[in-house]
């Protein structure tokens, strides 16, 4: 962004690559599969790079408001400062809270989840979509919390599967219904209490009983936790956990 802005440019689109996105070796492959649609389709976008932060998220959920504020308060100043309309996100969590929690501090504005640009790029002709090596595979999609439930995306991420001529199933707990991962609530970086198995474990079996080629996810953390639970149950010959963005990147060769 400060390339762009030096050189009397303005983005499109902010791509918030988020702390998973960045750091995270697994959610890295995601954030270049968002790139690669982003360059395929030539939108123009840019990215804060080394003036990104975390988006306090786990900290707010975790109950640490102070931290919270303090790390909104600097993205905002930051984005603001570049005039910054509209973003798009990899991660559902980091889409929430700059989308419905970021207001209140001074940030206002439009966000959008990478699942929701694909299929907006789809239904205006500007991604065309092979189905390649997903054709008649049969996907499972499980709902990240916080675009599902949270803010009732469900259409997007199942449309783009349905693009790909995949056989889209749905598990039992969906949509409104859908069940955690168990990452969610900064419970990603505790250790489980106490109980008689993991969330993530009893969700991955739900996603396995319909023998899927494929479980998609639309989160990083979901990808994680999903992932653990397909080793746990020692699927992982049969069964791929791949992001949405993955998929479309992948069927497509971009």
């Amino acid at each position: 962004m400060a390339e762009m802005t030096a050189s009397g440019e303005t983005p499109e689109i902010l791509f918030w690559v988020g702390c998973a996105g960045s750091f995270d070796d697994r959610a890295k492959k995601i954030t270049r599969a968002i790139t690669r649609i982003l360059n395929h389709v030539g939108m123009k976008f840019a990215i804060l790079g080394s003036e990104e932060g975390c988006t306090g998220e786990p900290a707010k959920r975790s109950g640490n408001e102070f931290l919270y504020q303090m790390q909104a308060m600097q993205n905002i100043m930051v984005m603001n400062g570049y005039g910054i309309q509209k973003i798009v996100t990899g991660c559902p969590h980091c889409f929430n809270t700059l989308k419905n929690e970021y207001p209140a501090l001074g940030g206002n504005y439009e966000v959008i989840h990478h699942t929701q640009l694909v299929q907006q790029l789809i239904d205006a002709g500007k991604l065309k979509v092979d189905g390649g090596e997903f054709n008649g595979k049969k996907i499972v999609f499980h709902d990240p919390c916080y675009l599902g439930r949270g803010n009732n995306v469900y259409e997007a991420p199942r449309e783009v599967i349905k693009s790909l001529d995949a056989d889209l199933a749905e598990m039992k707990r969906s949509r409104v219904k859908g069940f955690c991962c168990g990452a969610g609530g900064a419970q990603m970086f505790k250790e489980a209490e106490h109980g008689d198995r993991e969330v993530n474990v009893a969700r991955t079996e739900e996603a396995l009983e319909h023998n899927p080629d494929v479980i998609a996810v639309g989160c990083p953390f979901c990808n994680t936790m999903i992932t653990d639970g397909v080793k746990h149950f020692n699927k992982e010959g049969q069964t791929k956990v791949l992001d949405v963005a993955e998929l479309v990147a992948d069927a497509n060769k971009l």
